[in-house]
């Protein structure tokens, strides 16, 4: 297999994709990543933890529907040219 741009894409869409299944109560709260751990006080910073859970959140949210046509393209392109 040819390391080539649409299997850096796949790559790419296979990494949002284990990101985006996450859930918070089974699985990240065993790590320490609950539903709880990223409130913070006014005008703290943020630690670590907060910011990649906060990121694990956005993903979840804004790439829901653009995931779904980006699986469904790759799985096309796929079916199409092997």
């Amino acid at each position: 297999m040819a390391f080539t741009l649409y299997c850096l894409l796949q790559t790419a869409i296979l990494c949002t994709n284990a990101v985006a299944v996450l859930h918070e109560e089974r699985f990240l709260s065993k790590f320490g990543f609950g539903v709880d751990q990223g409130v913070a006080g006014f005008g703290d910073d943020p630690g670590v933890k907060a910011q990649i859970l906060t990121l694990i959140r956005s993903v979840r949210t804004v790439m829901r529907v653009p995931l779904i046509i980006f699986n469904s393209a790759a799985i096309v392109l796929l079916l199409l040219f092997g």
